[in-house]
């Protein structure tokens, strides 16, 4: 059985920002996170009001890593989520993105 080899959240991070970049896709770190192990949480505001955010997680049937939404609607209210889980999780990243077409890059290869 192979290992799950995790990059270090603060990599990610910035492997991410610069896949956003060359995408035209402005990103911003609303909040660093453990360096090593933190999660990371991504906003998508949509420049309508609303907003949606995706937090990485597993698929219990293939085992394998994936990207869920968490929540989408107002953005107060996704910010309300957001903040309540930063004051539960000191290591948490959150990463903002601003994106009419919802575009998140999430479903490439490598960002998983």
């Amino acid at each position: 059985m192979v290992a799950d080899v995790r990059l270090q959240s603060d990599l990610w991070v910035s492997a991410y920002l610069n896949r956003l970049r060359l995408a035209d896709i402005p990103a911003y770190v609303i909040r660093k996170g453990d360096r090593t192990a933190g999660t990371v949480l991504v906003k998508v505001a949509l420049l309508n009001g609303s907003a949606r955010a995706f937090e990485r997680g597993y698929d219990l049937a293939s085992g394998s890593r994936l990207w869920r939404l968490t929540t989408e609607g107002p953005e107060p209210e996704v910010d309300a989520l957001i903040a309540r889980a930063t004051a539960r999780d000191p290591d948490l990243w959150v990463i903002e993105l601003e994106q009419r077409q919802g575009r998140t890059l999430l479903e490439e290869e490598g960002l998983a």
